[in-house]
């Protein structure tokens, strides 16, 4: 099993990437394979084209910056950690970018992430912690994942780089969602039932 996290922070080795860190410390105790991908600030928009959706390619037409190997990493993984820094109370720029190629590519046709395991979570200097970790969660909950929690929401607090590791609950919560991301794979695959049948969503307009 294997386990894909986006980092959406521009900073190496920030504290975002040492929060991942911890994470993959614990799921690959447990046994689960770990890669952080991290696209960095160069990452394009999304242009709305649709090419992706009209022709079913689970790509983007944009294939320059590396979102497409991320997308690709997604679809492959049995579950995806969205991770981002708060940044004037919301996710990085260049995490929007990529989840909304994410989703438009390989959600919003046929579903390549449904029933994926899913989680989130970010790191910040004082506030904007909820609305940032809320705005992560969308992706997951629009995808038809699995959303593991931890005993807390998952925000860790640190400003500079090395401060998040300071956070002594922040990083507990980080353990704990680790051990139930890993807990909730393995279940999954004991299990071995057939998921739900997914239908596609009917698609409202409300401009009349």
């Amino acid at each position: 099993m294997k386990v894909v996290a986006i980092n959406g922070s521009p900073r190496k080795g920030g504290n975002c990437a040492q929060m991942l860190e911890v994470l993959g410390k614990v799921l690959e105790q447990e046994g689960i394979e770990f890669e952080v991908c991290q696209p960095g600030a160069k990452v394009h928009p999304c242009m709305a084209c649709y090419h992706c959706l009209d022709n079913g390619t689970l790509r983007c037409v944009q294939d320059d910056d590396g979102v497409n190997e991320i997308i690709a990493k997604c679809i492959e993984a049995d579950g995806i950690v969205l991770a981002s820094p708060v940044y004037h109370g919301g996710i990085a720029g260049g995490m929007k970018c990529v989840l909304d190629r994410l989703i438009l590519a390989a959600g919003c046709g046929d579903n390549q992430l449904k029933h994926k395991v899913g989680a989130a979570l970010c790191t910040l200097r004082r506030s904007g912690g909820m609305e940032t970790y809320q705005q992560l969660l969308g992706t997951i909950n629009t995808m038809e994942m699995v959303l593991v929690t931890s005993d807390y929401w998952n925000a860790v607090h640190g400003a500079d780089k090395g401060e998040a590791v300071q956070d002594i609950e922040g990083v507990e919560v980080i353990e704990k969602l680790g051990r139930n991301i890993a807990w909730m794979l393995k279940v999954i695959d004991k299990a071995g039932i057939e998921p739900p049948e997914s239908r596609p969503r009917t698609m409202m307009n409300f401009i009349r």
